[in-house]
C-alpha cells in the first residue's frame, strides 16, 4: 500500500559546494540518497514530493567542515501488508515455487499456495494447469494475496498465494 509520510534527514554537504545554489545541491543530495532507499517500518521511498519552501539553517560540523542541514520532508512510500492484493511480474521459478517482483518487494509463492491443477515441469521451467490452458513462467503477470511480510533492517520480503477466487495469471 502506498502512503505519504513526513520524514526527518540530515543531509550533510562538503565545503566546495557551497555557493548561491546552495538550496538546489541539499534536495538533489537528499533525493539522491534518499528515494529508492528502505526506511525501516515505513517501506520503500518511492519519492520525495513535497520540500520546505526555506532552507533551515545548516550547522557547521567542526571536524569535518560539512554543513548539516536538518530537513523535514513529505514522501511517497510503499510498505505491504498481510492480507493485500498486489500484481506482480514472475522473476524466476524453480521446482519448489516462484519468485514475482511488484515494484521494489520480492514474493515467494511456494508450490503449495499454487492452484492443486497446477504442476511444475522443468522445461521451460514453469507450472502448467492440467488442461494447459494457463501457464505461470518468468516474465507472466500474475495476481497473488501477500500472506506473510518480513520485515528486515534494509530490506521487506513477503509470501504469496494464488489459491484464492480471483487471484492467478493477467493478461
Amino acid at each position: 500500500m502506498y502512503f505519504v509520510v513526513t520524514l526527518d534527514r540530515n543531509v550533510q554537504v562538503e565545503p566546495r559546494l557551497f555557493n548561491r545554489e546552495i538550496r538546489s545541491t541539499v534536495v538533489q543530495k537528499l533525493v539522491s540518497e534518499v528515494e529508492g532507499r528502505f526506511s525501516g517500518s515505513y517501506g520503500f521511498i518511492v519519492a520525495v514530493v513535497e520540500l520546505p519552501h526555506e532552507l533551515p539553517p545548516g550547522e557547521l560540523d567542526n571536524q569535518s567542515g560539512f554543513a548539516c542541514f536538518k530537513l523535514s520532508y513529505k514522501a511517497l512510500v510503499y510498505r505491504p501488508f498481510k492480507g493485500e492484493v498486489v500484481n506482480a511480474l514472475v522473476s524466476r521459478v524453480t521446482q519448489h515455487g516462484f519468485f514475482a517482483d511488484a515494484g521494489p518487494l520480492t514474493i515467494f509463492v511456494s508450490h503449495h499456495l499454487i492452484p492443486e491443477d497446477m504442476s511444475y515441469q522443468s522445461m521451460p521451467e514453469s507450472f502448467v494447469s492440467r488442461d494447459q490452458g494457463e501457464t505461470v513462467l518468468k516474465g507472466s503477470k500474475v495476481r497473488l494475496r501477500i500472506i506473510g511480510v518480513k520485515i528486515e533492517v534494509t530490506d521487506i520480503s513477503a509470501t504469496g498465494s494464488m489459491r484464492d477466487d480471483f487471484l492467478g495469471l493477467c493478461d
